[in-house]
């Protein structure tokens, strides 16, 4: 890593920090991106723009950069086959230290070992309040009705508490919304 060129290690850092609080690893991208954006919300991180897309918050900067560290050795991330066929991503990383911020460690490590659906929703309810939404969990669930379904958006509303408080509170209270 000290090889790198500092504009292009201050431009990867974040990602390989992000799975580095996460506890060494995350499992499949969309936990990434999740994470990143709780992070993000919470005030613990700046680096990335996100964006509402199929499924949920999502920053095209962030799948980049993490390709991109990747390619230089900064993360691992391996290509595992689904039970369903397709494959996901095991991002690991080594030579990163932890943050100092306690906050930001217990909202990263609570989301990486969540439940990949109930994150999806619990950030996309987060993502639709901060873009004003009234309802957003009502709207999460018009969204994303088959996610939403056999009780899993009441899972996801208690995976956010949960959230909040390994945050120490840094994440919006959006249970009564």
């Amino acid at each position: 890593m000290s090889e790198l060129p500092k504009n292009l290690r201050d431009r990867l850092i974040p990602v390989a920090q992000i799975i580095g609080d996460a506890g060494g690893e995350i499992v499949g991208r969309t936990k990434l991106q999740k994470t990143a954006y709780l992070l993000t919300l919470a005030g613990f991180e700046s680096r990335f723009r996100f964006g509402y897309k199929h499924y949920g918050p999502f920053s095209e900067d962030l799948a980049d950069t993490a390709e991109l560290a990747a390619a230089f050795d900064l993360i691992s991330e391996r290509q595992q086959q689904a039970s369903w066929g397709g494959t996901y991503s095991v991002y690991t990383v080594q030579s990163v230290a932890p943050s100092a911020q306690t906050g930001r460690i217990g909202l990263a490590k609570e989301a990486a070992r969540s439940d990949a659906v109930l994150l999806e929703l619990a950030a996309t309810a987060a993502y639709l309040a901060q873009e004003g939404k009234p309802q957003p969990w009502a709207e999460t669930a018009r969204r994303k009705p088959d996610k939403a379904a056999d009780d899993r958006l009441e899972k996801a509303r208690e995976l956010y508490a949960r959230l909040r408080t390994a945050s120490e509170n840094a994440l919006p209270d959006i249970a009564t919304l």
